[in-house]
C-alpha cells in the first residue's frame, strides 16, 4: 500500500530508530488491513515538547510517552474509506502522533529493552489509537489492544525480552 509517513524530529533521533519506527507504523497499517493509502504525521520530541502539547490539547499538565490525534472516530476493526481521501493527495489523513524520545529512552531502560523496541511499540500503539482502539477500560479493550500490539511487533521480530 502506498502509505506516507511524515516524520518530523524536534530532537536528534538516530536514523536507524527513525527507519524502524516507519517500518513499525507501516506494519501496523498492513496488519490491521488498511486498504486505502493513508498519511500519518509523526513528531519526535522531548518531554518538554510533549508536556506542552499534552497540556494544550488534553489539559493534562504532565509529560507522557506518546500522544495520538485521530482524524476520524473509528471503532476497532473499522477501516478508513477511500472517499475520505484528500482530493489533492488521494490519501486519507489518518491522524498525527507525537512521541517523546526522552521518555522512550527512559522506558527502554526501565523495561530492559532497546530504544528501537520502545519506539516501535509506541508507534504501533499510536496507530492502533488512530484506528479506534482504546485501553481506558483496563479490561477487554485493553487486552484487545495489547494483543494486537504484540502480534504486529511479533511480525517484525520485535518480541518482549524475558
Amino acid at each position: 500500500m502506498d502509505h506516507e509517513i511524515y516524520l518530523e524530529t524536534e530532537v536528534e533521533t538516530p536514523q536507524p530508530v527513525q527507519d524502524r519506527l516507519r517500518e513499525a507504523i507501516l506494519a501496523a497499517l498492513d496488519e490491521e488491513g488498511v486498504g486505502v493509502p493513508c498519511i500519518i504525521e509523526v513528531c519526535i520530541t522531548d518531554n518538554e515538547g510533549i508536556h506542552q502539547t499534552n497540556l494544550d490539547m488534553r489539559g493534562v499538565d504532565a509529560p507522557t510517552d506518546v500522544l495520538s490525534f485521530p482524524m476520524f472516530d473509528l471503532t476497532p476493526g473499522e477501516k478508513p474509506q477511500a472517499d475520505w481521501a484528500d482530493p489533492d493527495t488521494d490519501k486519507v489523513l489518518l491522524g498525527d502522533m507525537m512521541i517523546s524520545l526522552e521518555r522512550a529512552q527512559a522506558q527502554a531502560e526501565e523495561y530492559g529493552h532497546s530504544l528501537e523496541r520502545e519506539i516501535c511499540y509506541l508507534g504501533v500503539h499510536s496507530v492502533l489509537h488512530l484506528l479506534g482502539y482504546d485501553h481506558l477500560d483496563e479490561g477487554p479493550q485493553k487486552r484487545q489492544m495489547r494483543a494486537r500490539e504484540e502480534a504486529i511487533l511479533g511480525k517484525l521480530g520485535i518480541v518482549r525480552e524475558e
